[in-house]
């Protein structure tokens, strides 16, 4: 077996990068000793949202959730492709603000949104408490179940499946742990928070986040929900933070986030974690009180210093390329990531300008709006 490409990780970044690499008419193998999908797919939110801390944040996000909307139709139905949008919610007259600059933001780009005021915040989503100051709505946002999606870029690659650890990539191979090599043309590390012990130098730490799923309670919530506060407590903070952020699934479940721990490395649930990040949700939805939980579980999101994945050739190779450090964002920014790789090893056009994603950039840190 001597393909094209050899992926080291079956997450949906990696998925994405053997569906694109085989559109462009490339043979390509996945290496993956866990479940296709698992790791930090698994554990996340399927949220598929326009972020806008920098420039390049907004144009990947853009350009994959457009992507991920044009495939809508095509997605089978155990994807549970949700087209709801986003509400941003801001708790008072100082988040309103922020809301009326990310509109003109998103206006000067040519992305729709929408201002709510308190009573059109209301009358979308009945569940919220009173006295909320607005929302801003983000209508092409949508929600797809990632393991789900993982497993259909996958089938629809046709790419081969290496279960064995990769324990080293070089140029043009890949050593197992069974003691096989794996050869190939290129070689992409999409192993997430794995990457950096496959290609040193790269900077991710493994950040912690904590969800919680509900029983089902159909129409208890239209939107994906997230505080206008996540913003402040996502990027920047080095301690431990939650915020309010909800999902209402095509099941009629509730995923409810989220938190954030650098420096974590147990898988455990922590008590002190969950029960304030629930705190924070019931803050925003007192209803929530009385619906049942059914588990909760965590994850370890690959976090870089400026909150952009490295996209592109590791630096100083000829042929190893990098797709990682997504962060919370991996299942947003999938197929952009993997057109952009795509493109890296076969030529081509690329999606959006390659450069700020640079596996060999000087970290700059970003800023939000």
């Amino acid at each position: 077996m001597n393909p094209d490409v050899a992926i080291v990780g079956g997450g949906i970044v990696g998925a994405a990068c053997a569906d694109a690499c085989a559109a462009a008419g490339l043979c390509v193998v996945v290496v993956e000793h866990g479940v296709e999908g698992g790791g930090a797919t698994g554990a996340g939110m399927g949220h598929l949202t326009v972020m806008d801390d920098s420039e390049a944040q907004f144009a990947l996000t853009r350009c994959s959730v457009d992507l991920w909307n044009r495939l809508g139709p095509e997605l089978p139905a155990n994807v549970e492709y949700t087209p709801c949008g986003t509400l941003w919610v801001a708790a008072d007259e100082e988040e309103m603000g922020w809301v009326r600059r990310k509109h003109a933001w998103h206006a000067d780009r040519g992305l729709r949104t929408e201002i709510l005021d308190a009573a059109a915040l209301t009358e979308a989503e009945p569940n919220l408490r009173r006295g909320l100051a607005g929302a801003l709505r983000v209508p092409c946002d949508s929600v797809i179940y990632q393991p789900a999606a993982t497993r259909f870029l996958l089938d629809r690659s046709r790419a081969g499946i290496v279960r064995v650890r990769a324990t080293a990539i070089g140029e043009g191979s890949v050593r197992l742990a069974d003691g096989g090599q794996l050869s190939a043309g290129a070689v992409v590390n999409a192993a997430g928070v794995d990457a950096p012990r496959l290609t040193p130098g790269i900077e991710i730490e493994p950040r912690k986040g904590h969800l919680l799923i509900t029983d089902r309670l159909r129409g208890f919530a239209r939107h994906q929900l997230v505080e206008l506060g996540y913003l402040k407590s996502a990027h920047g903070s080095r301690g431990d933070s939650v915020a309010f952020n909800l999902q209402p699934r095509a099941t009629g479940q509730l995923l409810i986030g989220s938190s954030r721990q650098m420096g974590a490395t147990g898988p455990e649930v922590e008590p002190r974690m969950l029960s304030w990040m629930l705190r924070r949700a019931v803050e925003f939805m007192p209803a929530l009180r009385s619906l049942p939980a059914i588990r909760a579980w965590t994850g370890f999101r690959p976090c870089t210093p400026d909150n952009l994945p490295y996209i592109g050739l590791a630096p100083g190779a000829r042929s190893i390329y990098v797709a990682a450090g997504h962060e919370g964002l991996g299942i947003a920014t999938s197929l952009a990531t993997g057109l952009l790789i795509a493109a890296a090893i076969a030529g081509g056009p690329t999606p959006v300008p390659p450069a700020p994603y640079d596996p060999a950039r000087k970290a700059a840190h970003a800023h939000s709006h």
